[in-house]
């Protein structure tokens, strides 16, 4: 059989990213870590990655503008783009958006629902109601995320109007790091919440990268 050269090939119009079955993960700033770790654990390297900002969180109405961006400057260069988003937020217009552009994303309303797995998050979701909740990622950012944004630094008075009437942190531990805990734990004690930790691992994150 004749070998095909990679010039041959782009020259026929295949770029050359997607003649190698390359994905492009565009994903969440707040999910790059988890990303990696599954990626090297796997051995997936046909998984390529690029994030946007983990603050635009706290906007949620830019996320589907800025993914539709990535999409578009990107497509030509890989076999498949995966968006590593829930719906964070922008209701329902993620989605919206990725069925418009025919790129598939995450299910889940948010992160804490697909890393618990969706199915058992939302059996939970009538007794949970009052629960405040923390990943790997918010643990770490905890003030960048949590407290500066809420002006908590320069007003801790605001804690009650924030949190009065949550009732429990709940910790969900993507890796076993004692160090984490404590700090998770911290976190309850800053916001005067019970603590409860809760080990998911990857859960659903881990199943949708395998499909790819």
């Amino acid at each position: 059989m004749q070998e095909i050269s990679d010039k041959t090939l782009t020259d026929a119009g295949l770029p050359l990213a997607a003649r190698t079955g390359k994905v492009l993960l565009i994903a969440c700033g707040a999910l790059a870590r988890e990303i990696i770790d599954l990626r090297a654990a796997n051995g997936w390297t046909h998984l390529e990655l690029t994030c946007l900002p983990a603050k635009l969180h706290l906007y949620p109405e830019k996320i589907t503008a800025e993914v539709e961006r990535m999409v578009a400057k990107h497509r030509a260069d890989f076999e498949q783009i995966f968006v590593v988003y829930a719906d964070c937020g922008t209701g329902g217009l993620l989605q919206q958006a990725c069925a418009r552009m025919g790129v598939d994303m995450i299910a889940g309303p948010h992160c804490y629902s697909f890393f618990e797995g969706n199915v058992a998050f939302a059996a939970r979701a009538d007794t949970e109601i009052t629960t405040f909740y923390l990943t790997d990622f918010l643990v770490r950012q905890f003030d960048a995320f949590v407290i500066r944004p809420m002006g908590l630094d320069r007003h801790p008075e605001l804690r009650d109007m924030y949190f009065g009437n949550y009732e429990k942190l709940v910790y969900q531990a993507q890796t076993d790091d004692p160090d984490l805990t404590e700090k998770a734990r911290a976190c309850a004690q800053r916001l005067g919440l019970a603590f409860e930790r809760r080990f998911t691992g990857y859960g659903d994150l881990s199943t949708a990268l395998s499909r790819l």
